[in-house]
C-alpha cells in the first residue's frame, strides 16, 4: 500500500508502516515557543528584571511579547544587553512594538505591545499603528 501524505510517503509493507521523507517533515514541523507576559506580570517587575527575563526568553530560542511593553530607556538597555552577549549560538534580537502612548505629564513614553524574537529567526517586515507583521523562519 502507498499513499501520500504532507510531502512525504507512507509505505506499509508486511504489516509495518514506515514514513519515507521524514527528516524533510521533521524540518517543516519546527516548533516556536511564544512567552505572552502580561501587563500585571510586566509592571510588577523592575526594568533591570524585566530587561534580563527577556534576554533569557530570546537567548532560550523563544519570542517573547510583552503586553504593556518596554519603555524606550528598558529597549535601549536591553539592545546594549543583547549586543554585549552576542556570540556563535546567539546572534542578537529583533525587537518591534506598537507605537508609544504618552505618559504621565508626557515624560515617559510607553509600547503598547512589545514583541522581542532571536534575530535569526524572526524578522519583522511590516509596522502599522495597530500591527506588527512578522516572518519567523527556520535556523
Amino acid at each position: 500500500m502507498k499513499r501520500s501524505e504532507e510531502g512525504g510517503e507512507r509505505r506499509e509493507e508486511g504489516g509495518e508502516e514506515r514514513e519515507e521523507g521524514g527528516e524533510e517533515r521533521e524540518k517543516r514541523n519546527m516548533n516556536i515557543k511564544m512567552d505572552l507576559i502580561s501587563e500585571d506580570k510586566v509592571n510588577s517587575m523592575g526594568s533591570m528584571e524585566k530587561i534580563r527575563f527577556v534576554l533569557d526568553g530570546v537567548k532560550s530560542g523563544n519570542i517573547v511579547v510583552l503586553e504593556g511593553g518596554l519603555t524606550s530607556e528598558e529597549q535601549m538597555k536591553l539592545i546594549e544587553l543583547a549586543m554585549l552577549e552576542v556570540d556563535e549560538d546567539f546572534t542578537g534580537i529583533e525587537m518591534s512594538g506598537y507605537p508609544s502612548k504618552k505618559g504621565f505629564f508626557n515624560l515617559r513614553k510607553k509600547t503598547r505591545l512589545t514583541v522581542v524574537g532571536p534575530a535569526k529567526t524572526m524578522h519583522t517586515i511590516k509596522k502599522g499603528k495597530d500591527w506588527i507583521s512578522a516572518v519567523i523562519s527556520e535556523i
